[in-house]
């Protein structure tokens, strides 16, 4: 039997795995707008637009999605996350 601590452990590990993807797939979405269309949709809101002319926050927000990239590696690659996706844990 579960005890409340794994429960709310597990839950808190899903809801965090839910964010970071979808952050990831936000910065993937706006790579291809930018391979696409060379148009970028983080300038677009934040300000910028040029490279040399890329706003800070649009900066910060290319940081936070790498970031959430290489915090999302281990979820994806450990089974015991898969399992837990799957049984909406």
């Amino acid at each position: 039997m579960a005890t409340t601590a794994t429960v709310h452990t597990r839950s808190s590990t899903l809801t965090l795995f839910k964010v970071l993807t979808a952050i990831a797939i936000v910065g993937a979405l706006n790579w291809g707008l930018i391979g696409i269309f060379n148009w970028n949709l983080v300038d677009a809101i934040f300000g910028g637009g040029v490279q040399e002319e890329t706003s800070t926050t649009s900066r910060i927000v290319y940081t936070l999605v790498g970031l959430c990239g290489l915090a999302a590696l281990p979820l994806l690659l450990t089974r015991h996350y898969e399992g837990a996706v799957r049984r909406g844990v």
